[in-house]
């Protein structure tokens, strides 16, 4: 099994995608992977020693890949479509899919690299487009594609064909069902899943800097502390839309690194993210305040550990 991941992770590599290790029979970052995006890799001396380490599962991080992978899932045991959503014959996200492209008058795009997941689901890989940057989607939610359909671009990963999954909703290997480079992402899908155009930002001045935060205690924070929390608060305000969990909890564990080794006090971290995560709040469609509360939570502790 070990040697089966290393061959498949060094395939992907070879493909020019950045993988990263998922815990084992599972589909989740391994721990002390929280920066998953950012330690994803290509270089396979690195890739073969830690696979020779650990038989870990892969996770494709998309962004750095330039991919958009299109998941056209099966419906979970005993999940049925919410009231007004059922449509006769539509019973996985293929077939939602399928009917999607008819609705377009466009043909399903079959001739792409695809993987079948561990529960009878696809993966549809494709090139993304150069000039938009596409994240995230979820079933019919904001520009998704529909009932059982995600995509997962910058901001997401997959897991990788060769990995084996055992959790309570299915157990089952990801395999390659159709080893053709991945194809273009087509233009009507793109144009589909292209982000709404972003209101117009707010004046920096409306954003908090260090020095507007009165509650912080200016005088226990290094010049070099002073800056790095100042950076992050910047990154956190001005996060968009969809955008706002990543931004925070990355900041939240670079600065749990520096927290572990005395340049900031952990209040003043929380504290300050806080007020960051209120203001990109005012942009709309706010986080609430427990959710707001757990991300950072989990970036300090995963970022002390570090």
């Amino acid at each position: 099994m070990s040697r089966d991941l290393i061959a498949a992770a060094l395939d992907c590599a070879a493909r020019g995608w950045h993988v990263f290790p998922l815990t084992p029979r599972g589909k989740y970052p391994l721990r002390g992977f929280t920066a998953w995006e950012q330690h994803a890799t290509t270089d396979p001396d690195l890739i073969t020693r830690f696979w020779a380490w650990r038989p870990c599962n892969i996770g494709i991080a998309c962004g750095p890949s330039h991919l958009v992978v299109i998941d056209l899932d099966t419906p979970k045991p005993g999940e049925h479509p919410p009231t007004g959503h059922a449509e006769p014959g539509l019973t996985t996200g293929q077939d939602v899919f399928r009917h999607l492209c008819e609705r377009h008058g466009q043909p399903y795009p079959a001739d792409t690299f695809t993987v079948t997941t561990r529960r009878g689901g696809t993966h549809l890989y494709f090139t993304a487009p150069p000039a938009i940057t596409l994240g995230n989607t979820s079933g019919n939610k904001g520009n998704g594609l529909g009932r059982l359909i995600d995509t997962r671009g910058r901001g997401g990963y997959v897991v990788g064909a060769s990995s084996h999954v055992a959790l309570p909703d299915g157990t089952g290997t990801y395999t390659i069902t159709n080893p053709t480079p991945p194809a273009p992402l087509p233009a009507w899908l793109a144009a589909r899943l292209a982000p709404p155009p972003t209101p117009a930002t707010r004046p920096a001045s409306t954003r908090p800097h260090l020095a507007d935060l009165d509650h912080l205690d200016h005088a226990r924070l290094s010049r070099y502390g002073h800056a790095a929390l100042s950076g992050e608060i910047e990154r956190v305000a001005g996060a968009p839309v969809g955008g706002r969990n990543r931004a925070l909890n990355l900041a939240a564990w670079k600065l749990g690194k520096l927290i572990s080794r005395g340049v900031i006090p952990r209040e003043v971290v929380e504290r300050a993210l806080t007020s960051a995560a209120e203001a990109a709040n005012a942009q709309g469609d706010p986080n609430s305040p427990r959710e707001i509360a757990a991300v950072i939570t989990a970036g300090i502790t995963a970022g002390m550990r570090a």
